[in-house]
């Protein structure tokens, strides 16, 4: 019987989970119908006339209602079928795919550095005395609202300008993984990880700090507890739940940031792909990257509600 409540919770969560992919796929879809122009008159270069634009437009499907479009296209997503580029006529999935793992390695790279900076700084910040944390947090929430573009140019301009350590850009010859050219992975990497760290510390550095000021653990102290067993059985248990959500908080940030640092710095992933098709207009190939990116959050969110259930049984 104990089971139960935490079974309809995360009934509850998956449930959740799933209805907010289907409408972030109808938003995602939609989205396109409000940029000027039409795929159409991008892969004609605006110079066809305005009978050709209309065949065309036809053997395309767009000038289906909207809502047709998408059923298809989620029946489609549903039998394996991603379409086909209105641009290129190539299946989505062959200019996606390659796309995705390439983002993948990127942000899995940006984990690798923000994740033990953001408990390394909460930790730090949360644990000093109170005038100290206070100090700390809003230097950290300072630069947490760095626009990332000022983080890109800070780091061109150190490691790649003046230090000559690195490459500017991160440009891979095609069919070449990024694993293969490891250095072209640490600017964008740090791009997406500093901005991330910073934010996901200041955020968790409070918890941190609140569990540092429970009477348990003042007692555990005047107890004469030394203080690493203060901190591993009374101040961690405590902030496990809030750190898995901010985690996947943090992790979904650089999902959704990899677009600006992959265009910047000229890598072939995703964001790139996501940027050139919304230039053209190119909808399945917008609708599937879109909502790619958007799963990786949705996902994200409901492992750690799952996670933060677990461990608060």
């Amino acid at each position: 019987m104990t089971s139960a409540p935490p079974l309809r919770a995360g009934v509850a969560v998956l449930a959740r989970a799933g209805a907010t992919a289907v409408l972030l796929s109808v938003v995602v879809f939609a989205a396109v119908e409000v940029l000027p122009g039409d795929a159409a008159a991008a892969r004609t270069g605006g110079r066809a006339d305005a009978a050709r634009l209309a065949r065309l437009r036809e053997a395309t499907g767009l000038d289906d209602p909207l809502w047709q479009r998408w059923l298809s296209w989620a029946a489609g997503l549903l039998r394996g079928d991603w379409g086909t580029s209105l641009l290129t006529d190539r299946p989505v999935a062959d200019l996606v795919l390659p796309r995705l793992a390439a983002t993948a390695v990127l942000t899995g790279a940006a984990l690798l550095v923000a994740v033990p900076l953001v408990l390394a700084l909460a930790w730090l910040v949360g644990t000093a005395r109170p005038g100290r944390s206070r100090v700390g947090g809003a230097v950290l929430t300072a630069l947490a609202a760095v626009p990332q573009a000022v983080v890109v140019a800070v780091l061109v301009l150190v490691l790649a300008g003046l230090l000559r350590w690195l490459p500017a850009v991160s440009l891979l010859p095609p069919g070449v993984p990024p694993l293969r050219r490891p250095e072209v992975l640490v600017l964008p990497a740090l791009a997406l990880a500093l901005p991330s760290a910073a934010w996901g510390g200041a955020l968790l550095a409070g918890v941190v700090a609140d569990a540092c000021a429970a009477p348990h653990v003042r007692d555990a102290r005047v107890r004469g507890m030394p203080p690493w067993r203060v901190h591993r059985d009374h101040v961690a248990p405590f902030v496990l739940a809030p750190a898995v959500r901010v985690l996947a908080a943090v992790a979904a940030g650089a999902v959704s940031s990899a677009a600006l640092v992959e265009t910047v710095f000229g890598y072939r992933g995703l964001g790139e792909l996501l940027v050139g098709a919304v230039a053209g207009r190119d909808a399945p190939v917008v609708a599937v990257t879109g909502l790619l990116g958007g799963l990786v959050v949705v996902v994200g969110a409901a492992v750690a509600d799952l996670v933060a259930l677990a461990v608060t049984r």
